[in-house]
């Protein structure tokens, strides 16, 4: 039975929509009948602090098990998770193994037709433990599909490098978050001058509001929120937030203000009884409340009445606000409506067609 091909799924920077590029990869080279593997050598995780200590379970691991189905025969295992605790014992010297042998490994596990690998937030991270991007590829002998957020044009300058960098390693790239009035300029301009740079372009996605938001269940999590108040039927993993808002001024300015975005997520004082009516007229899906945990029986009656939850936090309104825009700016996958989402677009926007060619992977017959 021929070996499996691996290919390493790459960013520069954390937040890049990796996870989202191998779910989706994942599941339309399913349907197509493919046998797909996946790994994550090196577990991360989504705080910005390192923890003291982390779960064996690598969490993007187990969410994406679940989510298509994989068997463990399809699983790479996590080598180790890079938590404080690791880095501490690598740099002390107390863990002098050789991570690379563990990687070689996953060579010999040969059941499936290609295995995705996740490979660490940019591509410095887990040199210390010889299992950087880069590393990864030359051991494994594998090619890096480089995955960028869009951001600026100045995005070739960060493709160009890794294309010096990596040389022929590098198989392509996908770009993604495309806001709408930049994305022509992106296939009229930017594809092809990186084609003409030797630089495969599978995919040129557009910007996407259901990818960039977060559930209120996620932001109750990363906030240690209170619920003041929310509906019994009311899902809060499927209420998603895409705008955040702060509510500060007077009551005429913020009906204006609150009528300009949708399903967002309002930061006031409990004291700003005004503001909160003024939040819940306009197309709010959370109110987050800092100050002295208290609601009026008639904001309470009235988020009741439209189904929207309120929470409470004793995080001071700036750091509030930092955390739920650090949750608005990654895509983060653990929602179901976003794996439907990311599906559907790689469907769309992803060539198939050329990846299987690259990767030398032959079509499958049809009936």
């Amino acid at each position: 039975m021929p070996q499996a091909k691996h290919l390493l799924i790459g960013s520069t920077r954390s937040g890049s929509g990796k996870s989202a590029t191998i779910l989706g990869l994942t599941y339309n080279l399913q349907v197509k009948g493919y046998k797909i593997g996946y790994g994550k050598p090196i577990g991360t995780f989504t705080t910005k602090e390192l923890p003291e200590s982390a779960e064996r379970t690598e969490a993007d691991v187990e969410f994406i098990q679940q989510v298509l189905n994989l068997p463990q025969s399809l699983l790479r295992p996590t080598l180790l998770n890079l938590d404080r605790s690791a880095l501490q014992r690598r740099l002390s010297g107390e863990d002098k193994a050789d991570y690379s042998n563990k990687l070689d490994e996953y060579k010999k596990l040969i059941e499936g037709d290609l295995v995705l690998l996740e490979a660490p937030a940019n591509t410095a991270e887990g040199a210390i433990f010889g299992l950087s991007l880069e590393e990864m590829a030359n051991q494994l002998e594998a090619p890096i599909l480089l995955v960028m957020r869009f951001g600026s044009l100045l995005v070739v300058d960060h493709i160009l490098v890794a294309k010096q960098r990596f040389g022929d390693r590098l198989l392509g790239v996908v770009i993604n978050d495309i806001p709408d009035e930049q994305y022509e300029t992106a296939i009229e301009v930017l594809h092809p001058y990186l084609e003409n740079q030797g630089i495969p372009v599978f995919a040129l996605m557009p910007e996407n509001r259901t990818l960039r938001s977060v559930s209120v269940s996620e932001i109750i999590e990363q906030l240690g929120a209170t619920v003041l108040c929310c509906p019994e039927n009311i899902d809060l993993g499927k209420v998603m937030v895409e705008e955040l808002k702060i509510g500060a001024m007077d009551v005429n300015s913020a009906q204006s203000y609150f009528r300009k975005s949708y399903n967002k997520a309002v930061v006031t004082g409990s004291s700003r009884i005004d503001l909160q009516f003024a939040a819940l007229e306009t197309s709010t899906n959370c109110l987050i409340l800092t100050g002295r945990p208290f609601i009026s029986d008639d904001v309470a009656h009235k988020a009741m009445e439209l189904g929207v939850p309120i929470l409470s936090v004793s995080k001071d309104t700036l750091s509030t606000v930092g955390i739920i825009e650090s949750c608005l700016g990654q895509v983060r996958l653990h929602e179901g409506v976003k794996v439907t989402s990311i599906c559907d677009m790689m469907a769309k926007y992803f060539n198939f067609d050329r990846f299987l060619k690259l990767m030398d992977i032959k079509a499958l017959a049809t009936a």
